[in-house]
């Protein structure tokens, strides 16, 4: 802070300091812009004071903040960029003293009548960052003197610039908080759960009831049915969405250096630690860190992990400090728990602490239904990805896929899509374009009996009531059928009134 050439007296300097300090004291914009008008007022020694700030595209004032009588109503409340003291201040860029306001043209009496206050004298000064103004500083009223002096508006102009640069940086981080969420959601976004069958509607209850809590969850289920998809369900719909999500699967490193992955180390824990590094519990302070195939961790990283949950705190591999931090865990697993405790694999007390919530994730073949949606979604997703034109699945091959068991689930289900989106060279996914595990094992004749044709049909009645917004005469028509018949199907197939 460069004061060459002002004459202050020590109370003023007093001041202008405590204000800077506050104003640079957080970067929460709406904080910022309430600590610059209160402490404007405090330096000048004023009633009331308002920072307005200056939307270029739209040429308007804004009230950000102000304080003094009724201040409050004014917030939010913007004229034109010409309009006013402020106005003036705006396109000079130099500050302005006004002894009398009623002796001044440019005084807008407008906002006086909106809060029933009465302005007497008044200061101004632009808020300059990089010569550009941002916005202006308006003080009202001197306290138990007269009129405010030419060094009160020269120690305003001075605070108006630190005001300047504190409103700048939190505008930005403001800004870039603001871009981070939307890419963040628009990166979930893309995690679509495809799906509206009984098993999956369940299972996204029990994750609705969990997100708002911190309670430690259990996902259970086999290998490819999403588990950490919906542990970012849960993650984004938690308070700690704002915060990391940081998934380890625990299965794809070796004892040491999961321990380090997830707990850190110290510079020289071990031979090529050549710098301390920081690890996942750390990392995801404040979030959910996501444990892919908890049940195939060791005894000694099962003990610390047992600590953390039972203390928030852990050491680093080669540490002695103990480290605290605030992580929400989500451990998931397609082994069976209960028996690696029978044989001693898994300790029971670590077992009892994840097993807080435990969500059973259902295989694909317990919702066939979905099937065809999922197909659907794959084989777009492909054809974005591959570069191909749109392709879509035939009628026989929607058969075959809904009859066929998927001992990968929805992984192997991706997989064979994109496989068949490959093999394809005209517009429809054809019965020949998938493997002959699914054609072989399930001819196409039989695809339309059974099992493939009670999913098949369901499905396609769910996803036409789907369609038509569950307007039931909408979707008889689409479904070339009439009305009492689709109500026959809808309790055959024991379908809700709104199967979301």
């Amino acid at each position: 802070m460069d004061l060459t050439g002002c004459e202050f007296d020590r109370p003023s300097l007093t001041a202008l300091t405590e204000a800077s300090a506050a104003v640079n004291s957080t970067l929460e914009l709406s904080m910022v812009l309430q600590q610059i008008a209160r402490r404007a007022a405090a330096v000048a020694r004023a009633e009331a004071s308002s920072v307005l700030t200056y939307h270029a595209l739209r040429r308007r004032l804004i009230f950000a903040a102000a304080v003094g009588a009724r201040g409050e109503v004014l917030l939010g409340r913007e004229f034109e960029a010409d309009l006013g003291i402020a106005g003036r201040v705006l396109k000079s860029g130099r500050p302005l003293n006004v002894a009398d306001v009623s002796t001044s043209s440019d005084f807008y009496d407008g906002i006086d009548a909106l809060s029933a206050f009465q302005t007497r004298g008044l200061m101004a000064a632009p808020m300059i960052y990089q010569s550009e103004t941002i916005g202006v500083i308006e003080v009202l009223n001197p306290c138990e003197r007269g009129q405010f002096s030419s060094t009160d508006l020269e120690l305003l102009t001075v605070f108006a610039n630190l005001a300047a640069c504190a409103a700048r940086n939190a505008r930005t981080h403001d800004q870039l908080r603001r871009e981070h969420r939307a890419l963040r959601e628009s990166l979930l976004s893309r995690l679509q759960i495809i799906g509206a069958s009984a098993p999956l509607r369940e299972m996204l209850k029990l994750a609705d009831r969990v997100a708002t809590t911190n309670a430690t969850v259990l996902l259970l289920g086999e290998t490819g049915t999403g588990k950490e998809l919906i542990a970012k369900y849960i993650h984004d719909r938690s308070e700690r969405r704002q915060h990391a999500f940081v998934a380890v699967n625990c299965a794809a490193l070796p004892e040491t250096l999961l321990e380090s992955e997830l707990f850190g180390h110290e510079k020289g824990a071990f031979t090529g630690a050549i710098q301390q590094h920081l690890g996942r519990f750390e990392l995801a302070d404040g979030g959910t860190l996501f444990l892919d195939e908890i049940g195939d961790i060791s005894a000694s990283t099962q003990v610390k992990l047992l600590r953390l949950l039972q203390e928030h705190a852990f050491t680093r591999v080669g540490g002695t400090k103990t480290i605290s931090c605030d992580v929400r865990v989500i451990a998931a697993t397609n082994r069976n728990l209960k028996k690696a405790l029978e044989e001693g694999r898994f300790r029971d007390d670590l077992y009892y602490r994840l097993n807080v919530f435990p969500i059973h994730l259902p295989p694909l073949r317990e919702r066939r239904e979905d099937v065809p949606a999922l197909a659907e979604h794959f084989a777009a997703l492909a054809c974005q990805n591959l570069g191909v034109p749109p392709r879509r699945l035939a009628a026989e091959t929607v058969a075959l896929l809904v009859a066929y068991d998927w001992p990968g689930n929805i992984r192997e289900l991706c997989n064979i899509v994109e496989r068949a989106v490959l093999m394809c060279d005209g517009t429809d996914l054809l019965p020949a374009h998938l493997p002959a595990d699914i054609t072989g094992s399930t001819p196409t004749a039989a695809a339309f009996a059974g099992a493939g044709l009670w999913a098949t049909e369901r499905a396609m009645i769910v996803n036409a009531l789907r369609e038509a917004r569950w307007n039931k005469s909408k979707a008889a028509r689409a479904l070339g059928i009439s009305r009492d018949n689709l109500r026959y199907r809808l309790k055959k197939y024991n379908i809700s009134d709104r199967e979301e």
